[in-house]
């Protein structure tokens, strides 16, 4: 049986608190209220739902899973959008407990969304602070500074790191924290609110989860909006597709007023290439003053490079010039900090160097096929990237308690369920390709291409092309895919410049 207790929230009593007064499918709502940026009081539900740890355990204990509602502004009865974090271990819901009035949550978005049914903002099961945020020492040691990165060094580490987390959690079923488990937590939402079918938006591993919702339970999604697009069996990037993003990213770099007097005759992906055949021959010692001012030397070799090459558009062509112009000093600043004990970094939160929890538990259960393993680990690009994406995942996977999902459910099938892809050509973290694969599977889908679009594509449609994403909410709300673009672009960007003067041309 299914319980609605509306505004039944014990002040100062956290959801994990109530947990033992509850049983499975209790959902705790009370309302509240906040002051939008634009001045606005917006009223909404803040509640917590109760779902077993783990399903397949008959004595499982109870979990809280937070999410927000904000009513339809739009006609009654219609279907609500259920919108799903990225991650795993991110979460919309926790700018609606105790807002700062510098990060107000994105109300002004959401309204849109308001006009097509209830809006609800989903927690994942082990990130959410209306129930519970499991986290663990990711980097508990300092590292060397007088040899440079090493993959076997830190996926040892990484072996080490979540051999202490699953020791420090045996009071836990972690074996419950899967993307599966996940989905069932959406339709147990569902099902107690009393909604028949949901739209779901899912953005980054909320697309996987999305994925994974209408894997287990296809006939209760109407339709989605997926972004940042991330396959069951795409838990890890394709090097060779990232590598094209950069590519990409370059063609524009290369002809920045601002970046040309330091580009080398080959442009951009030359010197990502000397640089990258530099390093590999050996390593660079590079003496800087930290940001304490006391000097210290680091080595710096191919593996800190593949592991930084991830870095933001604007930034990163500015990073290889620098580094092609053997400027490494704030490249260095950059890598002592981050090599440094955990108890002698300089952060914000002690939490800013922990791991939320259930990323590792459930990206090693989601894994990859043994087929996109080969893939990964001969792919080409893996020279410029390495496999820091996925090789301490592979490697601990045995460690963490949550199963493997399997072969049958990583695999893409055919669905008739209309979906909405909006990808960015210039992401870095999903890439487009990820889209492009996903596209024949769906039938009823279609694709925004998104040029220049980096990871958060999406909400900054509402800046460059609202007529686009006026079109995408119409799709939502009606299924009518007519005013959607096949392709739309943003506006090139101005890049970081490297913080030293240009070299001198040299000598005709």
């Amino acid at each position: 049986m299914w319980v609605l207790a509306v505004a039944l929230a014990v002040p100062g009593m956290a959801a994990a608190e109530t947990a033992s007064v509850h049983k499975a499918g209790d959902v705790v709502i009370e309302s509240r209220s906040l002051q939008s940026a634009e001045g606005e009081s917006v009223q909404f539900e803040l509640g917590t739902l109760f779902v077993p740890e783990n399903r397949a355990a008959p004595k499982s204990r109870l979990i809280g899973i937070g999410f927000v509602r904000l009513r339809s502004t739009g006609p009654a009865g219609a279907v609500p959008t259920f919108h799903l974090p990225g991650g795993p271990g991110d979460s919309y819901v926790d700018a609606f407990m105790d807002p700062r009035p510098d990060q107000p949550p994105r109300l002004a978005g959401l309204k849109k969304y308001r006009a097509i049914g209830d809006v609800l903002l989903v927690d994942q099961r082990g990130a959410s602070r209306q129930g519970e945020v499991l986290r663990y020492a990711s980097h508990p040691a300092a590292r060397p500074l007088d040899q440079p990165a090493s993959l076997e060094a830190d996926t040892a580490a990484f072996v080490a790191a979540a051999k202490a987390a699953v020791a420090a959690n045996a009071d836990k079923d972690l074996s419950g924290y899967t993307v599966i488990e996940c989905a069932e937590d959406v339709n147990d939402l569902r099902r107690a609110l009393g909604y028949e079918r949901i739209i779901l938006v899912g953005q980054s591993f909320g697309s996987q989860w999305s994925f994974a919702v209408m894997r287990v339970h296809p006939e209760i999604v109407e339709r989605a909006l997926l972004s940042g697009v991330e396959p069951l069996d795409y838990a890890y990037d394709m090097p060779s597709h990232v590598f094209a993003a950069f590519q990409r990213i370059a063609w524009d770099g290369d002809r920045d007023p601002g970046l040309q007097p330091y580009l080398p005759k080959g442009g951009l992906m030359f010197a990502v290439r000397a640089v990258r055949d530099r390093l590999a021959r050996a390593p660079v010692r590079v003496r800087v003053k930290d940001e304490k001012g006391m000097t210290q030397t680091v080595v710096l070799g191919l593996g800190d490079f593949q592991q930084v090459f991830l870095k933001q558009p604007v930034t990163w062509p500015a990073f290889v010039l620098s580094l092609y112009h053997r400027h490494y000093e704030d490249w260095a600043r950059e890598i002592i900090r981050e090599r440094a004990a955990r108890d002698e970094r300089v952060v914000a939160d002690a939490e800013d160097d922990d791991g939320a929890l259930n990323g590792p538990l459930i990206d090693t259960s989601l894994g990859v096929s043994a087929a996109r393993e080969h893939l990964l680990r001969t792919d080409p690009a893996g020279d410029f990237l390495g496999w820091w994406n996925f090789d301490s995942y592979i490697a601990t996977a045995p460690i963490w308690p949550s199963p493997d999902v399997g072969d049958e459910f990583r695999a893409p099938i055919l669905s008739r369920i209309p979906v909405l892809f909006v990808n960015g050509d210039w992401d870095i973290y999903t890439p487009i390709e990820n889209t492009l694969n996903m596209l024949p599977y769906f039938p009823n889908g279609r694709a925004i291409l998104v040029h220049r679009g980096t990871h958060g594509a999406r909400s900054l449609l509402s800046v460059h092309r609202p007529e686009v994403l006026a079109a995408v909410i119409e799709f939502l709300k009606s299924g009518d895919t007519q005013g959607l673009p096949a392709a739309t672009s943003f506006p090139a960007p101005t890049f970081q410049r490297p913080s030293f003067p240009p070299p001198a041309p040299p000598k005709s």
